[in-house]
């Protein structure tokens, strides 16, 4: 039986090589995460506007017989008009998000091309005009029919 003898030169090329391989390991998961975590704010970005789609529904519900072409009715008009497009909007963001990103890139983390790198940053910057659009479409819509409820 060999019996074995530490030899410092070659245990320290040893963890070099170790370190090295770990540092570099890192360096790309690195370049993951923050690939992970792009596509995490771009998703919590969309759970946050969904559950306002009903909300989109129900304020043009209500504003669909207050909506007409007469003087009075317009402002209701355009404020469903601008819920529809914001509601429309999201429908057109999910659509092309969906056609530009596979289902193990948005869930499992597959790692994105350059590409799509790209693209995730095109859509983090629509998916919060998107939702700046269905904010402000929600809150007007409100702010007018509390003023009609208040005259």
């Amino acid at each position: 039986m060999k019996k074995f003898v530490f030899k410092p030169a070659l245990f320290g090329l040893s963890l070099s090589l170790l370190l090295l391989a770990g540092a570099c390991k890192g360096e790309k998961k690195e370049g993951t995460n923050q690939e992970a975590s792009r596509m995490e704010a771009v998703l919590a970005v969309h759970d946050e506007v969904m559950p306002r789609m009903s909300e989109i529904g129900r304020l043009v519900a209500e504003l669909k017989p207050l909506a007409d072409s007469t003087e009075a009715g317009l402002p209701y008009l355009k404020a469903m008009k601008d819920l529809q497009d914001a509601h429309q909007s999201m429908m057109d963001w999910m659509k092309g998000f969906g056609d530009r990103f596979e289902h193990a890139e948005v869930m499992e983390g597959k790692e994105l091309t350059a590409q799509k790198q790209e693209w995730l940053e095109e859509e983090e910057v629509k998916v919060r005009a998107m939702r700046d659009q269905v904010m402000e479409s929600i809150s007007a819509a409100k702010t007018l029919l509390e003023q009609r409820d208040a005259q």
